[in-house]
């Protein structure tokens, strides 16, 4: 009887309803809501599965914590991520935030959280394990891997249809606020699936944007909610865009080693579209391996179209994802897309209209936005390298 008990206790997950787990004796009840039942993993589990969080297990660093692969006792291997609380309660609340958005979602292009754990000063998310890691270690110039269009096409497809699912098909209206391509990871078949929702937001039907305070990586940051902290679905889009354009050229949109005009990807995309010469940002080694130009060009035009200086112009991902897949014609020719300024500091006071005053020099690097002022200013480590 013994032994059975300290199975069930240690090795066994017990499977709790989470708006019955608090964070503290006598804190506030961040688990509150109506959440799904998920497994509940004790600390010495999650420890012993990752071999005491032993630096060779390390996957990567999420904006909140550390991400360990792990095997548990019955061979599943399981992807860890372990949040550093310190002193600051912001990345509990991003924990907690991250849990009631993770059980509250399904769907095969967001990554599926299998259980947590709340013990303590520890705080951990229990993710399947992705094979093939996250889409950053893969795509770029200095990777030993490969991918053919066929295959970034499919992760092209199934981040937007990640999106569509988020944004117009579950039961809530979800902005994710930091889609870039270390969000994304790769299976074994290299399907793509969004991660890491420590900085996504409920949103209420019946407002068209929230006012709020900035978290994201700059690069990717939509325009209107870098410069007036107006935030919807469309930046999101923007991001979409942003990073179809880093897939099919293999490069991060900052490249501060490059000549001036070619330093931000999607400036550079652009000037390559007026000369119409877009099939130049394709990837080398994908013109050697073999397209098919019109339909990277398509992918291309719907980029820009997500790159649009204005929310409104961009189009919603379920035409997005009908514009991939050839159920419906592109919309009209893309107008300028939108650019943040070199410089850190944002002028909150900037018009986004009209569409061609838009700043469009390029930042220095992907590296954070300098504070913002009043009630713009980010939540401290709101921004991700």
């Amino acid at each position: 009887m013994v032994l059975l008990v300290l199975f069930w206790k240690c090795i066994k997950p017990k499977i709790l309803s989470l708006k019955k787990v608090k964070s503290t004796k006598n804190g506030p009840d961040y688990f509150s809501g109506n959440l799904r039942t998920i497994s509940y993993f004790d600390y010495c589990t999650l420890k012993r599965a990752t071999r005491d969080f032993d630096t060779k297990n390390q996957l990567g660093g999420g904006g909140f914590g550390q991400v360990y692969k792990g095997k548990l006792v019955d061979g599943r291997m399981i992807a860890v991520k372990q949040l550093s609380l310190g002193s600051s309660q912001q990345g509990e609340s991003e924990f907690l935030a991250e849990v009631r958005m993770l059980t509250s979602i399904q769907h095969k292009n967001l990554v599926h959280l299998i259980g947590c754990c709340s013990e303590g000063a520890q705080r951990l998310l229990v993710y399947e394990y992705m094979k093939n890691g996250s889409l950053d270690s893969i795509i770029y110039e200095n990777s030993e891997t490969f991918l053919n269009w066929k295959i970034r096409f499919q992760i092209i497809l199934g981040i937007a249809r990640g999106l569509q699912y988020l944004h117009e098909d579950s039961n809530l209206r979800i902005v994710h606020r930091d889609i870039k391509a270390s969000n994304i990871l790769l299976d074994d078949k290299f399907r793509p699936k969004i991660s890491d929702f420590g900085l996504a937001r409920f949103f209420p039907e019946d407002q068209a944007y929230l006012s709020t305070g900035v978290a994201g990586t700059l690069g990717y940051t939509a325009p209107e909610y870098a410069i007036r902290g107006e935030l919807s679905e469309k930046a999101d889009i923007y991001s979409f865009g942003v990073l179809a354009i880093e897939i099919i050229s293999s490069r991060k949109n900052t490249d501060l080693s490059l000549p001036t005009e070619m330093q931000y990807l999607p400036e550079y995309a652009w000037k390559l579209f007026e000369r119409s010469s877009v099939i130049d940002l394709v990837d080398p080694k994908l013109r050697t391996d073999g397209i098919v130009e019109k339909d990277v060009l398509q992918v291309c035009h719907v980029a820009f179209l997500c790159l649009q200086p204005h929310p409104s112009l961009r189009p919603p991902m379920s035409e997005i994802v009908a514009m991939l897949t050839c159920k419906i014609e592109p919309m009209a020719a893309p107008v300028k897309p939108a650019f943040l300024g070199r410089k850190h500091r944002i002028d909150i006071s900037l018009s986004l209209e009209p569409p061609s005053e838009i700043l469009s020099s390029p930042p220095q690097s992907n590296s954070t936005f300098s504070p913002l002022p009043n009630r713009f200013s980010p939540p401290r480590d709101a921004f991700k390298r």
